[in-house]
């Protein structure tokens, strides 16, 4: 049937047909066959995903390109080679396995679990669908080895994603993430009895750590309020929405344990649905066009705040009617508020605890709203590269010293609000806010009153975030090979809006270099599979462009940091809003390169 294909593809499909029994991802790759589709099957056969963002992600189907039950097999088997190599006591240790309810997120944990118990690694598999956090909050607790969380996050319906913890319970990063995969490239052929899930579920080495991780999740959560009082009491009323994920059991747990009252759910989007009806992207960082029916129940309610989880509850989304209609809060400022917080709480919960040796942190395309906070307040900023799998690790990092993480944060939504789970964290981030916000009430003041005062205090910081979509990735190799080498080799832009904003120095992340320094080399890490630059203004403005690692899109973030002095805010956003605009022409020239901007 394959002799009419090329060699070398030819090849790959047998192979494929030899190893895969799952008889719906066969049947597609025997009608690519049938329909002579060369093109189809190069796609998806002569590649394959490679670990990115703490693991796997990608659309499902068939192929070595794509999510599905062989590529999990030989991911797994990968990774427990691996895993064996460097921890050697995972053997007895054991490693944790959750999911999502993503198509196909059952079935994939547990044939991963499959792959780890035919290597005599014990396996805590959750029994059900779990927030994200819940598996790294495990590895901690139960000292495994590693976890594997099944989940596409916030992507569309149509992708899956296999993320890895390793036994600090922080996200993989390097050499981590290359030292799977080529343990996985040694070993492609599935296991004898690795298909055979009946099997892995009567495996006396199989365990359900559900019931004892939620009870302590819950029992530190509640430990942790201020004062509980307080939160029962409040009038506030809150509106949750689980956004069609996971979230909304844990998140109806969360607010017992912290001693709310029950808030008004969005009923349509409670239930998990893999199919995400109600809304174009299952993305809460959208903003309005993925809250519309958080609106609608909350003005039912006469509920004030709005709270949106992404689908597996690790990323979380704030709302707040004003005056003139709902605010939706940016990951920006929320990270302020979370900050803020964070600080109060410190200061009522651990003041034995030096100043100089407490830390907050926040990725590099994040406001730098914490490190002013920081510089009145006495404690230390750190600033980390993009991902909570960079934040979480310098968490740890600074642990082993000996001291203090109040608090992580990027600007895409992400929390971290202590240190019992070493990731973001939607759940609890959803609580911390609820109770900030039940504590203002006391006061007679809002969030947003409580944004406006940080500003006024630590001085105002304005962004200016987006994206466009793009396909093509020549196309974004060469938009970021322009801004290398703009004019002449090797030279990046000195200034754009015809001069009136000048460049003052560039570190490019992609490559390693930073004008800033003596040597004219970046001190974070340097990624080459990713295109990063930040460009610095004269005007203290600084805008980085970066692609995605899980999705499609070439992104920008912008942010101008004030003094408390410089009160003009009105022309600050303007300010900022030229110049941006003359980036992303200039630069990433978006209409010659037919890129698609952010759906509104």
């Amino acid at each position: 049937m394959t002799t009419a294909l090329p060699d070398d593809l030819r090849c790959k499909v047998e192979e494929w047909l030899q190893f895969d029994k799952n008889p719906s991802t066969r049947a597609e790759v025997e009608d690519m066959v049938a329909a002579n589709d060369t093109e189809k099957l190069r796609e998806v056969m002569m590649g394959r995903l490679l670990f990115g963002t703490a693991g796997l992600r990608g659309r499902m189907g068939a192929g070595y390109d794509r999510m599905n039950d062989l590529v999990i097999i030989q991911t797994s088997q990968g990774l427990v080679k691996y895993l064996l190599q460097m921890i050697p006591d995972a053997i007895s240790r054991g490693i944790v396995i959750g999911h999502d309810s993503r198509h196909n997120s059952h079935r994939f944990a547990r044939l991963a679990a499959s792959a780890f118990l035919l290597a005599g690694v014990p396996v805590h598999l959750y029994s059900k669908i779990c927030p994200t956090p819940f598996v790294p909050f495990a590895v901690k607790e139960l000292g495994a080895a590693a976890g594997v969380m099944v989940t596409a996050s916030h992507n569309p319906k149509e992708d899956n994603g296999y993320k890895v913890f390793w036994s600090n319970s922080a996200q993989i990063i390097p050499p981590h993430d290359s030292g799977i995969q080529s343990c996985i490239e040694q070993d492609l052929t599935p296991w004898p009895g690795v298909w055979d899930v009946d099997a892995a579920i009567s495996n006396p080495k199989l365990s359900d750590p559900l019931t004892d991780m939620s009870d302590k999740y819950y029992s530190r959560l509640g430990a942790s309020m201020l004062d509980k009082t307080v939160n029962a009491n409040t009038p506030l009323q809150f509106t949750v929405t689980a956004m069609h994920g996971v979230g909304h059991r844990y998140v109806v747990e969360a607010f017992k344990a912290a001693g709310f009252k029950p808030f008004v759910p969005v009923v349509e989007q409670m239930e998990p649905d893999p199919e995400f009806p109600t809304v174009r992207f299952p993305n809460p960082e959208e903003g309005k066009s993925a809250l519309d029916l958080s609106f609608a129940a909350a003005d039912a309610a006469a509920s004030t705040i709005i709270l949106a989880n992404d689908p597996d509850a690790d990323r979380l989304a704030l709302a707040l009617k004003l005056d003139s209609g709902w605010k939706v809060f940016t990951g920006n400022e929320e990270g302020a508020l979370f900050g803020w917080w964070a600080w109060q709480r410190y200061l009522k919960q651990q003041p034995q605890v030096a100043p100089q040796d407490v830390y907050m942190i926040a990725s590099t395309v994040s406001s730098k709203i914490l490190g002013a906070i920081a510089r009145k307040e006495g404690f230390n900023f750190e600033e980390t590269l993009t991902g909570f799998k960079w934040m979480c690790n310098k968490a740890c990092d600074l642990i082993d010293q000996g001291k203090t993480v109040l608090f992580a944060f990027e600007e895409a939504i992400g929390f971290m609000n202590g240190i019992e789970v070493l990731d973001k964290d939607g759940v609890s981030a959803a609580v911390v806010l609820a109770e900030m916000a039940a504590h203002l009430q006391t006061q007679g003041r809002t969030l947003h009153d409580q944004l406006i005062e940080i500003y006024k205090t630590y001085g105002y910081h304005v962004s200016n975030n987006s994206y466009f979509i793009c396909q093509d990735q020549e196309k974004i190799d060469k938009i970021f090979d322009r801004m290398r080498n703009f004019g002449a080799p090797k030279t990046y832009p000195t200034s754009v809006c015809g001069g009136k904003y000048n460049v003052s120095n560039v570190r490019d992340l992609t490559t390693g270099y930073d004008s800033s320094t003596a040597d004219k080399k970046a001190t974070l890490p340097v990624t080459p599979s990713a295109q990063m630059i930040t460009f610095c203004f004269s005007n203290s403005c600084v805008v980085t462009l970066r692609t995605s690692g899980t999705e499609p899109k070439i992104k920008y973030y912008s942010e101008m940091c004030a003094t408390p002095q410089q009160t003009d805010w009105v022309a600050l956003e303007e300010e900022l809003t030229e110049l941006v605009t003359a980036v992303v022409e200039e630069l990433l020239q978006p209409t010659l390169n037919n890129l698609i901007p952010k759906p509104e």
